[in-house]
């Protein structure tokens, strides 16, 4: 999983699976989440105003099968690191 927080936009990519490019894509939420999909597999989160909307991370988990917790843990490693990309080695995604 790699996280990126780009602090001029204020916002949060988190890349779930390596991927050339994505399918399809949608919003989670109505104003700040967004997911995208790559060979029908969660592929990536955006989250904008991570810092006030990290509870988007856990709704995210619980409808795609995800650990919340480690969403969470690589948004905010990427809030400490901005405009650097974060890389945690351990999977989030549901098999």
């Amino acid at each position: 999983m790699k996280a990126y927080f780009d602090s001029e936009a204020n916002a949060v990519s988190i890349d779930l699976l390596e991927v050339d490019h994505w399918d399809d894509g949608d919003e989670f939420d109505e104003y700040y989440c967004t997911v995208a999909f790559s060979k029908n597999r969660l592929a990536n989160i955006g989250l904008l105003h991570p810092s006030e909307k990290l509870e988007l991370l856990e709704a995210v988990a619980q409808r795609y099968d995800l650990d919340a917790t480690k969403l969470i843990a690589g948004a905010k490693a990427a809030l400490a690191s901005p405009d650097r990309t974060v890389t945690l080695s351990d999977r989030v995604v549901a098999y």
